[in-house]
């Protein structure tokens, strides 16, 4: 009688998980991701970079957040450390359009630089995607992205990306690989960070010592 007590207690917690497991699974959906024509395809071999990710050879799979989520950072206000780009203005940087051609970018002066988007409330993110410049493949240096409840970055700093090797732009030296540019951005998997304002930094590329933006997208919800 006891071991039938057990097994009927075990059965039952096993289709309380199934069934929590599949709610979970219902809250969740893919983030539309709108991205921009590819102006390249493949990449290229044979880049002298370090700590160079390998390309995944196929498109990227849906990130899947909960129902709600949205890109909170469109049309933000954006502060940088260098206020006057040497090509664009910093609005482009949230204005929804992702394209490589000439006069979709903003380009900053050389060494390290930073951009600061104010979302203007605190949020739950799920994720960031960072358009840097597709129209060639390039691998930016010391692309560290940076939450906070401050525009000073001291309170609730959290650090969610950080491919810095060898701590050049002075946040701590990161882990995380470097990436070749394409037309799908880079996703960063924030795990729900929550904060108002979300900080990039760069360092030039690998084609030159000057820092581009095309777009920078933040997927999260209010927090409430």
């Amino acid at each position: 009688m006891k071991l039938f007590k057990t097994h009927n207690w075990m059965l039952v917690a096993a289709m309380m998980l199934c069934l929590v497991a599949g709610l979970v699974a219902e809250d969740l959906k893919p983030i539309n991701i709108e991205l921009p024509k590819p102006m390249f395809v493949g990449t290229p071999e044979n880049m002298n970079v370090p700590n160079l990710e390998k390309p995944l050879g196929k498109a990227r799979p849906p990130f899947l957040a909960p129902v709600g989520t949205k890109n909170v950072a469109f049309e933000k206000p954006v502060d940088s450390t260098d206020p006057e780009p040497v090509i664009g203005e910093l609005e482009m940087l949230t204005d929804g359009d992702k394209e490589a051609a000439d006069g979709s970018f903003v380009e900053f002066g050389p060494m390290v630089q930073n951009v600061t988007i104010d979302l203007e409330g605190k949020y739950t993110i799920y994720a960031i995607v960072l358009w840097h410049f597709h129209k060639q493949p390039r691998v930016y240096f010391d692309v560290i992205v940076q939450v906070a409840d401050d525009a000073q970055f001291t309170q609730n700093v959290q650090t969610i990306f950080n491919n810095d090797i060898n701590n050049s732009a002075s946040q701590g030296k990161g882990s995380d690989k470097h990436y070749v540019e394409t037309a799908e951005g880079k996703l960063i998997d924030t795990k729900g960070v929550q904060g108002r304002y979300v900080r990039c930094y760069s360092n030039g590329n690998n084609n030159n010592d000057l820092n581009q933006y095309i777009e920078v997208e933040v997927y999260g919800k209010p927090v409430q």
